[in-house]
């Protein structure tokens, strides 16, 4: 490699270069703008101001390539922030054309039944990417690690009492024989 030269870009690809970092910088913005306004501080009408219409959803749980109205954002930080505090903080962002991918903690402390049962106190980390377009973000992918939190309490409690009913099924079959061995000894 030594010696080999490369031809400059032309004028063309230095703007369009400009036009893609300063679109990656408004995106990280918006992005940080989204947590700041709507999740870190319990502004949930501003919503508005960083999803568009519709959006897409990619989460865990049955919850991937749903197309969801805006105002589901505002539904589910609402629902954290009636049952309890948060306090987060982006650790990092990057951004590569219309995507922005930040990694943030979100530290949650329940104050009501609700909260404790059903995502319970701790730090959870979350990743998420977002597609921008128009300024708008028309697509979410959201990765958390919620097997750190009381999220995952339903699949325990679902296995619970699926294990309870299969066991129910042979005790009831037993309790039918000790009567029926029951009045045979009687009738003996």
């Amino acid at each position: 490699m030594i010696g080999m030269s490369f031809p400059l870009k032309s004028q063309t690809d230095t703007v369009r270069l400009i036009n893609q970092k300063e679109l990656e910088e408004r995106n990280k913005k918006l992005a940080t703008g989204f947590y700041n306004d709507l999740w870190f501080t319990n502004n949930t009408d501003n919503y508005k101001d960083y999803v568009a219409d519709t959006y897409v959803a990619h989460d865990i749980g049955e919850r991937k390539g749903v197309s969801e109205p805006a105002i589901e954002q505002k539904i589910i930080a609402d629902r954290f922030w009636a049952n309890g505090k948060w306090d987060a903080k982006i650790n990092y962002q990057i951004a590569e054309g219309d995507l922005v991918a930040t990694r943030w903690e979100a530290t949650y402390q329940p104050e009501t039944l609700i909260g404790r049962i059903m995502y319970g106190s701790g730090t959870i980390p979350i990743i998420n990417v977002f597609r921008f377009q128009d300024g708008k973000i028309v697509e979410l992918w959201n990765h958390r690690h919620d097997i750190d939190t009381n999220m995952t309490m339903k699949f325990t409690i679902k296995g619970l009492l699926i294990g309870l009913f299969i066991a129910l099924i042979p005790t009831f079959f037993a309790i039918r024989l000790k009567r029926k061995l029951r009045k045979i000894n009687l009738n003996n």
